[in-house]
């Protein structure tokens, strides 16, 4: 009986002891993983910004498994991206380019105004390149750009200011659809902020695009984009930018592909999108050939890095 007993108390040190050492290697990975990530990235931008000659900024927004156990939440546009973007913008020499990778679904109007005010006076070219989306905020950045980079499926979005979760527009418009006597003194409130902020953003966006437009037709396109012909999520295809007159292209560096790849959404329990790379092909005089979506070595590179 007691050599049954020793063997449990063995068994049981011996559990604990493989718990420890894996909840430690959790811990281990969970904190290792995003600064190799941080590594991998910087290296890819590093890159793209020999090729370019340019200073290459990378604001990048979405849901990320940084936390100690995987916990995703979302990000945007915020006071602390403004202050590091203009940091590197004015550490840039002012006739150098700035390349700028932009995946946003928007967020702060002064930050994201900040940040437009500053690549509008730079006076070496801006790219902004839109690998998938840049509303809101996102979008009033490309706006400063010289050349806006979309991918084919990309979109920006209208740049109306919104109060809460209501678009300041639609809170002007109840005037319009109610007596000034049947609204609260709390909503009248409101739509007086409402009113300021459409102007204020109108203008900024005005004395943006002045840059590449003139007055009249900066002031038509500021219009249309900040006062509410659409709803927030409208998507503004490549064919709507270009009607727009932005000075659009689809010409997307594979690069810029790879370094979003480096950007993983959650990792949380089963992945919701699911495909297999096409394999090598042949080419009819028997050489092997890379298929259109096949992966280089830098790919293959950027997928260890990720898993």
């Amino acid at each position: 009986m007691e050599e049954t007993r020793s063997r449990w108390r063995i068994f049981g040190k011996a559990l604990r002891f493989l718990f420890w050492a894996g909840l430690a290697l959790l811990v281990v990975v969970q904190l290792w993983k995003p600064a190799h990530l941080d590594a991998v990235r910087a290296d890819v931008v590093r890159r793209f910004q020999e090729q370019r000659k340019s200073r290459v900024i990378v604001l990048v927004h979405g849901e990320d498994t940084i936390s100690l156990f995987g916990v995703p939440f979302g990000s945007f546009i915020n006071m602390e991206d403004s202050e590091s973007i203009l940091r590197a913008i004015r550490l840039t020499p002012s006739d150098q380019p700035i390349d700028f990778i932009l995946h946003t679904p928007g967020g702060l109007v002064l930050a994201a105004e900040q940040i437009a005010h500053a690549l509008a006076e730079h006076k070496g070219k801006v790219t902004v390149f839109v690998p998938h989306y840049a509303m809101s905020g996102g979008t009033l950045i490309a706006l400063t750009a010289d050349e806006i980079v979309m991918d084919p499926n990309a979109v920006l979005g209208p740049v109306d200011p919104q109060i809460g979760d209501m678009p300041a527009a639609s809170i002007v418009k109840l005037l319009e659809q109610k007596p000034r006597a049947q609204i609260s003194d709390e909503m009248l409130v409101l739509i007086d902020v409402a009113a300021k902020v459409r102007l204020q953003v109108t203008t900024f966006l005005t004395e943006v695009l002045l840059k590449h437009r003139s007055k009249g037709d900066a002031a038509r396109l500021a219009a249309i984009l900040s006062e509410g012909h659409w709803t927030h999520d409208f998507p503004i295809t490549v064919e709507a930018a270009k009607q727009l007159g932005l000075p659009v292209s689809t010409q997307m560096p594979r690069i810029i592909y790879d370094l979003m790849d480096l950007y993983p959404q959650s990792g949380i329990g089963r992945p919701s999108v699911l495909y297999v790379p096409f394999p090598r092909s042949a080419r009819k005089d028997g050489k092997a050939q890379d298929s259109p979506s096949s992966d280089d070595g830098q790919s293959a590179h950027i997928r260890a890095a990720r898993h």
